[in-house]
């Protein structure tokens, strides 16, 4: 991939993550759910990937392990900086792309992202550095959005009504395939394990939760701002698909949003 069409490519993901922060609070208990899928113990060394406003990182340190978090958006980092002082945890934070993670190699025993490295756009990159920098024998586990429910769907809707993404660029969704992350971390891991979630999401109608998304969510964000300039009947057309997608996943004002937990250990 051309290096200025990918830093081009990154510069938007920067700018359009940098609204996120609102939806902390509905990630907040998957964290959880996360933090002990990977078993995450105090005194054990843990790199949060693409952390955002650090809800796993805060999560891991409460209970005594020793964070070290990364994200691309410095917004974010803003917000994850204080919900560290807030909860008056110790938590080392840096700006910093998944695909050029700036640690050792060997230095993590644990390696974890929460919807967040699925987003770099060279996978084998990412799962390179991610496993670069963890231990042998160390645990890395990341909580995904499968394509065929809500988020992945919501993301293929997108991706239709987008320019087409630079060449070598992934479907971030595909993370959340089982068969594809068995191939994507291959014979470096071994213990290979599954676990599905759900997400439960306080929505009044599909309409709040589609312009939930437009504030929030990067590609969401700067879709509608390109269809909003050029295009306003494509640009209804897309909110018309996303409300229809939304209301086949709200019941009693809960949008039920399923993810994959994975976890694997470094050979």
């Amino acid at each position: 991939m051309d290096v200025n069409v990918l830093d081009t490519f990154k510069a938007n993901q920067r700018a359009g993550w940098a609204h996120f922060a609102p939806l902390q609070s509905q990630t907040t208990e998957p964290a959880s759910h996360l933090v002990k899928w990977a078993g995450i113990q105090a005194g054990q060394r843990m790199l949060d990937c693409a952390c955002g406003t650090g809800v796993v990182a805060v999560t891991a340190s409460r209970r005594g392990a020793k964070v070290t978090g990364l994200d691309l958006t410095p917004e974010l980092l803003v917000v994850a900086r204080e919900n560290a002082q807030i909860a008056e945890v110790n938590i080392d934070f840096h700006e910093g792309d998944v695909e050029a993670l700036p640690f050792e190699s060997n230095m993590f025993d644990v390696v974890v992202s929460q919807y967040g490295h699925m987003f770099a756009p060279r996978p084998d990159v990412a799962v390179a550095e991610m496993l670069r920098v963890l231990k042998p024998g160390g645990v890395i586990a990341f909580s995904t959005w499968p394509p065929e429910l809500f988020v992945g769907r919501m993301f293929a809707t997108v991706s239709r009504y987008s320019p087409a993404p630079p060449p070598g660029v992934a479907p971030p969704p595909l993370w959340g395939d089982p068969n594809v992350v068995r191939e994507r971390l291959g014979d470096r891991v071994r213990e290979l394990r599954f676990h599905r979630e759900t997400m439960r999401v306080p929505v009044l109608s599909p309409r709040h939760a589609r312009e939930m998304f437009e504030k929030t969510a990067g590609p969401v964000i700067k879709l509608v701002e390109m269809l909003s300039a050029t295009d306003p009947v494509k640009l209804n057309a897309f909110r018309a698909e996303v409300e229809a997608l939304a209301a086949e996943y709200l019941e009693d004002n809960v949008m039920r949003q399923g993810y994959l937990m994975t976890r694997a250990v470094k050979n």
